[in-house]
């Protein structure tokens, strides 16, 4: 058994509990307990201790734009013809050597789970590899490698939009049909520290015939459905014009609405359309940094949360990978949409960022710091410019709305230390493995 004592931890409540013994046998927390003495050979956590963050929704490669795509106007789809550029360079060779750098800032900024949305299946032309599932092991092995916790969300990909071919760099992410899809996840295996789930990478991409095939497979499994939804009104548009119906009432007619599925952006929707997600209890992800960055709009969550949909966050395109800024983002953007403050609390928040995202990734036993959950948490320093001055009754609303990436000091995943004193245990150099990694790829 391994006893752990921090100086203040987040257990769930409104605050921060003081002197938390923490100890843990094997993967999981057997006790914990506030206003506690350490016991000898207890290791020290200083600061905040927090349960991991989960980070819902990432596309791993598309770090590789970061700053490449500022210069000049522009639009979503501007910067989609310059993502494709990287998805086209990519092996799976690699995307392995790319991702597990990625995953190593992830670590390092406190994330301890990852959602990864997959959809780079094939080869040059979309010719498949003697193993049709190169990329998706490669990422499980990147995530592994970094200590990370992985949801693999195989995405079916099948055509450029409504009624189009796909094209370009776009058939590499091509199975044909649903079928044939399903045929090549299922022999995805999941482990340890990773579980497989499934992905409707958007109703352009996936012809109304096909999308119960994708459900059906996720809901035989009882796996995630995950599915961009309305992040551009042009897909709204295009949607409408094809089938009469908006994004959201199509998936929800295909059966893709529910507590194991997980809507990512739902920027642009109508109020029936937040009944809809609300009403079948669907989680949405809000990805703000990417959102701003990507000129996508700020999405409705205080209204879905209003009406009962859960919330989580993810860093998608990796505009920036930072927990804190993805969750306070939620609070702050809706802020700017209404001229008012304080939509949710800091304990709010972090609920969205951590049980919440862990649950609609498949990992219910994590994201909190509780007898018999899963040891991932992580530290918070307390000794930076950021955090000067915190105090004990506000260091909640502290934490969550100043602290950054750069204060996370110690990680631990499973049990096992993966970041220490704010270095990654397991990779060593992380800018170095970045550097040439992004090198690698990028045009």
């Amino acid at each position: 058994m391994t006893a752990y004592h921090a100086d203040y931890a987040w257990l769930g409540g409104p605050g921060v509990a003081e002197r938390v013994l923490i100890e843990v046998e094997g993967e999981r927390i057997v006790t914990v307990r506030s206003g506690a003495e350490p016991p000898v050979g207890a290791t020290r956590l200083r600061g905040l201790t927090l349960p991991g963050f989960a980070n819902t929704h990432s596309h791993a490669f598309h770090r590789a734009l970061r700053g490449a795509t500022h210069r000049g106007s522009g639009s979503f789809w501007t910067w989609r013809d310059d993502m494709y550029e990287v998805a086209a360079r990519l092996t799976p060779d690699s995307y392995y050597t790319l991702a597990r750098a990625v995953y190593g800032e992830m670590t390092l900024a406190g994330f301890t789970c990852v959602g990864e949305f997959h959809y780079l299946h094939h080869g040059p032309g979309g010719e498949p590899y003697m193993n049709p599932n190169a990329f998706g092991e490669a990422l499980i092995a990147a995530a592994g490698d970094a200590g990370l916790r992985i949801t693999l969300l195989d995405a079916c990909y099948l055509t450029g939009g409504f009624g189009e071919p796909l094209q370009g760099p776009q058939v590499r992410f091509g199975d044909g049909d649903a079928s044939t899809w399903a045929q090549r996840t299922s022999a995805l295996r999941a482990g340890p520290g990773a579980r497989i789930g499934a992905a409707v990478h958007s109703v352009r991409a996936v012809p109304l015939a096909d999308l119960p095939a994708v459900v059906e497979w996720a809901r035989e499994r009882g796996a995630p459905l995950h599915f961009h939804l309305s992040e551009q009104p042009a897909e709204n548009e295009a949607c409408l014009a094809a089938h009469g119906r908006t994004p959201t009432a199509l998936l929800e007619d295909a059966g893709a609405l529910g507590p194991r599925s997980c809507a990512v952006h739902a920027t642009h929707l109508t109020e029936a359309d937040i009944a809809l997600l609300a009403g079948s209890r669907t989680t949405v992800c809000m990805c703000a940094t990417t959102e701003r960055d990507l000129a996508d709009g700020i999405g409705p969550a205080r209204s879905l949360a209003e009406a009962g949909a859960p919330l989580g966050v993810g860093s998608d395109s990796h505009a920036v990978i930072d927990a804190f800024e993805e969750v306070r983002a939620v609070e702050l953007d809706e802020r700017l949409r209404s001229g008012r403050r304080g939509h949710w609390s800091a304990a709010e928040l972090l609920q969205a960022a951590t049980a919440d995202g862990h649950a609609v990734l498949g990992w219910p036993e994590t994201g909190r710091l509780a007898e018999g959950a899963v040891a991932d948490f992580v530290c918070v320093a307390l000794g930076s410019v950021r955090l000067a001055g915190a105090r004990a009754e506000t260091l909640l609303e502290s934490t969550v709305f100043a602290a950054g990436a750069a204060d996370v000091s110690d990680v631990v995943v499973a049990g096992r230390p993966v970041v220490a004193g704010g270095d990654h245990l397991l990779l060593g150099d992380v800018v170095a493995a970045l550097d040439s990694a992004i090198e690698a790829v990028r045009p």
